[in-house]
């Protein structure tokens, strides 16, 4: 699949500065982070932002990104966004839980700015 507007979800700003980075060093896609996620959920219910496809971390204090991910599968006009949960959290629970709930991947946080193009280029248009 290939997106083209993205919408990231990540309390850690410095995260979403590598990530917008490194988005933009393999496409010209449109990009917006957020770090509140009920202020992303808000949003998103009113249409205020459409993106195509979410990157969601799950470690987030006001709302985790489970929490997030039950939530917007519970609204029907945005219930059928991709989600793509992006997070540094590697337990295989984790994971079945993500699933679970109707995300649509998962993808573990790289470190290295490289992997994280190669990574964004099999996603973006």
């Amino acid at each position: 699949m290939s997106y083209k507007n993205i919408l990231q979800i990540d309390d850690d700003i410095d995260d979403c500065d590598f990530f917008m980075e490194a988005l933009q060093a393999v496409s010209s896609a449109d990009y917006v982070s957020m770090q509140n996620p009920v202020e992303a959920l808000n949003k998103l219910i009113h249409k205020k932002i459409n993106p195509d496809v979410i990157f969601l971390d799950l470690n987030m204090p006001v709302m985790s990104g489970l929490e997030f991910l039950i939530e917007i599968k519970k609204q029907e006009i945005i219930k059928d966004i991709p989600i793509i949960i992006f997070s540094t959290s590697q337990f295989e629970e984790i994971k079945l839980k993500a699933k679970k709930y109707g995300a649509d991947e998962y993808i573990s946080k790289p470190s290295d700015f490289n992997e994280l193009k190669k990574i964004l280029s099999h996603y973006i248009a």
